[in-house]
């Protein structure tokens, strides 16, 4: 398949009514971040603004809320509970299941760190958050401790591990490529979730369909790009798209951001923060409105 087909059979976002507001466009809630790690969580939340969510809560760690704050003025933030080290902590459940109970979908993941109580907020919060939800970074390093947790959960989730992250949720050492479509395919099935294989033709998979991205190029090897597209991924479940359908337009969205910017910086010398700066062009070719 080429980059131009998978193009012409992706999902779409219907066009915006004239007398649409804010609240159309769903309530998205990132959970991450912490002292060190906080431009991941403000990465997450600012590609989310940027692919259309109405509105963007950043739950964060209360020792890095006002430098989370300051990446972007239209992102609201609220500080949680934290430990010693300025990680989220269990104390913060509370505070982060009354924020979800607001929200369309809840994101976890990018910037959290990791610890022993996080391992079991993390859990929890998969298994009992009646909202969907979109699973990436260290969140997936705390279900991977666990692995009993992945069970059908009570809504749908989207997990976007790298190779590595994958190996650790199924016990594997390493991932060989000419495994990827049937490992990634037998765990989305298992678990009742749609998995984003990220990597050269990321893989997208419910269980059912399993899909292969064409775009994106080398220089997206670069920290911080994973944490872009889960904002991508949550908007998208924001604005109604079912989570297959969301995760395959995300994919496609990210790395046509990526390549847009590649073009004008080169790959050696884009970052992730660049993928922002180019994710309005990208949604102007994939969906102009």
């Amino acid at each position: 398949m080429t980059a131009d087909a998978a193009r012409t059979a992706l999902p779409h976002l219907p066009p915006r009514r004239p007398d649409s507001h804010k609240g159309d466009y769903g309530r998205a809630l990132l959970v991450g971040g912490s002292q060190g790690m906080a431009g991941a969580i403000g990465l997450a939340g600012i590609a989310c603004l940027r692919s259309g969510a109405g509105l963007v809560k950043l739950a964060t760690a209360a020792a890095c809320q006002s430098t989370v704050a300051s990446f972007e003025p239209a992102a609201m933030t609220v500080g949680l509970a934290c430990d010693a080290q300025g990680r989220i902590a269990l104390a913060a459940r509370e505070a982060i299941v009354a924020a979800a109970g607001e929200a369309t979908v809840v994101a976890c993941g990018p910037g959290i760190g990791r610890s022993e109580e996080l391992v079991e907020l993390v859990g929890w919060l998969y298994q009992n958050v009646v909202r969907p939800m979109v699973v990436d970074a260290d969140a997936l390093f705390a279900l991977a401790q666990n692995k009993a947790l992945l069970t059908p959960p009570p809504a749908p989730r989207i997990l976007t591990p790298h190779p590595g992250e994958f190996a650790r949720l199924i016990g594997h050492e390493k991932i060989e490529r000419h495994e990827r479509e049937a490992l990634a395919q037998d765990f989305a099935r298992r678990t009742g979730t749609v998995l984003v294989l990220k990597g050269h033709h990321t893989v997208i998979t419910d269980g059912a369909h399993v899909a292969l991205n064409f775009t994106g190029n080398p220089g997206m090897a670069t920290g911080g790009t994973g944490d872009v597209l889960t904002g991508i991924t949550t908007a998208l479940v924001c604005q109604h798209l079912a989570p297959y359908d969301a995760a395959r337009l995300a994919v496609y969205v990210h790395g046509l951001a990526g390549d847009l910017a590649a073009a004008e910086l080169s790959q050696i010398g884009m970052i992730a923060s660049d993928l922002l700066r180019y994710l309005p062009r990208a949604w102007k070719q994939v969906a102009p409105q």
